[in-house]
């Protein structure tokens, strides 16, 4: 295979491809495979695996599978599956042949089990979790032998089978691998191959009450698919030799090679699935697509795109250092994303009332403006204009600061694409609060600069008696500080940012939104990014804030 500008190695992993390519290894072909526990929902970390194993296979032409680790019944799901089949192809990946299951393979993997004991290097032990936990030892402290560990061939294989066949309670005891007890690397310290549960299992129903481990299941799963390439993050580095020893103790019909990358660690969040189901169980968030979560679907109903995460997951790169990136670059790939592709509205999240007390009541204008400025393939907009507009709230001051570029008496503004009008009258309820601007327009200033005085600055608005109502989310993250695991003596929920949502209900937003679409995405100018949820209803569209305009987290 020659090496083509698109095939170049961009990381480590293509390094070792482009290399096993050139010596003619696998038969010149690559397959990847994404096996992921149906135990939660995706989060931004799976994101970096997806990219990683499928785009490794496109890029060299070969295949990635889609693989279900199902061997822990107690904690999987349908749910969970439908969720992950959902978001690998929502990011835009296709999986090689039909979805894989762990559970296929469970014939095959007992059959393997059963191969190991008959070698005498697997063994059925009764200690219990806390009495095989000492008897294994420490990293400072070498391990013992089970009493049980010398069992016959013979007894071990009766014990099995009734281990398969539910004639034991969960817990009693275990399938061991044979290895080491002196080994430095815990992982090889008779690990359990085996264990019991009486739990009824998605796929396989009530067919089986034992199930493989993890280490077991993983490689010998990879080798059956014929895998080439096994690419897991760090933390199964030590586990390699683990897996590599089942490999070479089995007849297994392909040797697959497994390569470790760094893992995906973003701050101001948490990416433990056993902490983010805490979460939503706990009902600190609405559910596992709560847009401040970091699961792919909560980073979808908050607006982010395909071309965003997997824009970012190169960003990030792949290696073999840990690390911790910044969620400003996770924002600033969406930024761009969505300034090159989200078209523009106007949309008054927190509206002042504006009367344009020399503007005929009868009269309603359209303006046309382009829906990107920058793009003219968009089109444009149509946007009515009448004498009751609305205006934020924000770009009214009494008393302006210093370099104030927006409203105050007296002074003139132009409206987006509109008129330049002048605020003659400022309105007070009986508490003080500014109820109503009375303003006047320049009719000449329509697309055009006004002569003999200059506007301090353009503001969005909307029709008051020609836009549609809305609801605003407006997200942050979810966490006030960076780590929110790093202080062991406190519970990450203490972190939880009491700002991560705020819901501002009467906004109004421009006519032409009333028919938009769930997942809709537009850039409301001068405000942000905004998608459309799905709780949005024929009376009132509800938006999410994706993203500020501009990176605003350290003011």
């Amino acid at each position: 295979m020659s090496t083509t500008e698109s095939s170049k190695p961009t990381n480590f992993i293509h390094q070792v491809i482009e290399q096993d390519l050139e010596q003619g290894k696998n038969d010149g072909k690559v397959v990847t495979r994404f096996p992921p526990e149906p135990n939660g929902y995706l989060h931004i970390g799976h994101a970096k695996s997806i990219c990683l194993n499928f785009g490794t296979a496109e890029k060299y032409k070969g295949g990635c599978n889609l693989r279900f680790d199902d061997t822990n019944p107690e904690k999987e799901s349908q749910e969970y599956i439908d969720s992950i089949i959902e978001d690998v192809t929502w990011l835009g990946f296709k999986w090689q042949g039909d979805i894989c299951y762990t559970s296929n393979y469970f014939d095959q993997l007992y059959t393997w089990a059963v191969y190991l004991i008959k070698e005498g290097k697997a063994y059925v032990c009764d200690l219990g979790p806390d009495e095989a936990r000492e008897y294994r030892g420490n990293f400072t402290t070498p391990g013992k032998d089970s009493p049980y560990r010398n069992r016959s061939v013979e007894e071990n294989l009766a014990l099995f089978e009734k281990m398969k066949n539910g004639e034991f309670a969960e817990g009693a005891c275990s399938l061991r691998a044979k290895i080491d007890m002196q080994s430095p690397n815990m992982n090889l310290r008779d690990p359990m191959i085996y264990r019991i549960i009486h739990t009824s299992h998605h796929q396989t129903g009530d067919r089986w009450c034992i199930y493989p481990i993890y280490d077991f299941a993983h490689g010998q799963s990879d080798a059956i698919e014929g895998v080439t390439h096994s690419i897991c993050t760090l933390e199964f580095e030590d586990h390699r030799p683990l897996y590599e020893w089942f490999l070479d103790n089995l007849p297994v019909p392909v040797v697959p090679k497994q390569y470790e990358f760094s893992r995906l660690e973003l701050n101001y969040t948490i990416t433990s699935k056993r902490k983010l189901k805490q979460l939503v169980d706990d009902n600190k968030v609405t559910g596992w697509n709560d847009p401040r979560m970091p699961t792919i679907s909560g980073l979808r109903r908050r607006g982010y795109t395909p071309a965003s995460l997997r824009n970012f997951c190169d960003m990030v790169g792949v290696t073999r250092s840990n690390g911790v990136v910044d969620m400003g670059m996770l924002e600033a790939a969406v930024r761009e994303d969505l300034d090159k592709n989200a078209p523009r509205a106007m949309c008054v999240v927190r509206p002042l009332k504006v009367t344009i007390t020399n503007y005929d009541e009868a009269l309603e204008e359209w303006f046309e403006l382009p829906k990107h400025p920058k793009d003219e393939t968009m089109g444009m907009r149509k946007v009515p204009f009448t004498r009751n507009l609305l205006i934020e709230q924000d770009d009214f001051a009494e008393v302006p600061p210093r370099k104030w570029k927006r409203l105050t008496q007296g002074v003139a503004v132009r409206l987006r694409g509109a008129y330049v009008i002048t605020c003659d009258e400022v309105i007070k309820d009986a508490e003080g609060n500014v109820v109503e601007l009375k303003c006047s327009y320049d009719p000449a200033t329509k697309g055009a600069n006004p002569e003999g005085y200059k506007p301090k600055g353009v503001i969005h608005w909307v029709s008051a008696d020609n836009s549609v109502p809305c609801e605003v989310r407006e997200y942050d993250r979810l966490f006030t500080v960076e780590n929110p695991e790093a202080d062991k003596e406190r519970d990450f929920n203490e972190f939880i940012n009491p700002e991560s949502l705020v819901v501002v209900t009467g906004g109004r937003c421009e006519s032409g939104l009333a028919d938009a679409a769930v997942e809709s995405r537009y850039q409301f100018e001068r405000t942000g990014y905004f998608c459309v949820d799905a709780d949005s209803t024929a009376d009132k569209l509800v938006f999410n804030r994706t993203v500020t305009l501009r990176d605003s987290w350290g003011k």
